[in-house]
């Protein structure tokens, strides 16, 4: 009985497979061609944050610093060409990674938002400093 309702239901299977044409099936999603680039270039990047780290506790020397710096910062430069090369294979759009990076950072103009201690800026208003920890109002609210 368990072996003729598994053959039947095998079965079943083979010929839902066989029904089943590829042009039923949704098409592939599009490859992005910056997506490698894009992984890369973040990799380098945390690549040179833990070099600057593991320099600053000691380490590293000042000669293998800058050496592996110099190598990393070389390898972030080739994907940055690489990233300029597909962009001008495709007719000059520029992938939407990039345009989302604002140019120029916005200059915070509420009260708040500027250290009256230290001088540091910050993007929404704040009770304490994030850089020195002070109250951020001058009068203490």
């Amino acid at each position: 009985m368990i072996i003729s309702l598994a053959s039947v239901l095998a079965v079943a299977v083979i010929a839902f497979i066989l029904v089943v044409r590829p042009r039923d099936l949704p098409p592939p999603e599009p490859v992005d061609p910056f997506a490698h680039l894009d992984e890369r270039k973040a990799a380098i990047y945390e690549n040179l944050r833990d070099l600057q780290f593991e320099y600053r506790v000691g380490k590293l020397s000042e000669t293998d610093y800058q050496k592996t710096k110099h190598d990393l910062q070389s390898e972030l430069a080739a994907v940055l060409a690489e990233v300029d090369r597909v962009c001008a294979a495709l007719a000059g759009p520029t992938p939407m990674m990039f345009k989302a990076l604002p140019l120029a950072p916005a200059k915070p103009q509420a009260t708040g938002l500027v250290c009256p201690s230290c001088g540091a800026r910050f993007d929404k208003k704040l009770k304490f400093c994030g850089e020195c920890g002070k109250p951020m109002e001058a009068g203490g609210e």
